[in-house]
């Protein structure tokens, strides 16, 4: 009867074993889609910001040879606006 009850745990055991093993074999499967799918998105997104980087690069030296496209270019914060550069006339000194 002892050596029944021992084969009983042991089997017992070895089914615990096996389920666990199944239970991390399809997380890892899961896991491993998603990471692909994910993967796929990134380099896609990349792409993208190539193109709207080659994109932008180009409108800049449109911009250079007509500046009527300014306006355009400093609202999408592609050309530095020159506010830095404009002083007020009319600011009075801080000095009496």
């Amino acid at each position: 009867m002892k050596s029944n009850s021992l084969a009983a745990l042991l089997l017992g055991m070895l089914l615990v074993v096996a389920l666990f093993t199944a239970w991390f074999a399809v997380s890892f499967n899961l896991s491993y889609l998603e990471l692909r799918r994910l993967q796929s998105r990134a380099a896609a997104y990349a792409n993208n910001r190539v193109v709207v980087q080659a994109l932008a690069n180009d409108v800049v030296e449109y911009g250079k040879r007509n500046p009527a496209i300014d306006p355009i270019l400093k609202s999408a914060g592609l050309k530095a606006t020159n506010e830095a550069a404009v002083v007020p006339n009319n600011v009075k000194s801080s000095t009496r």
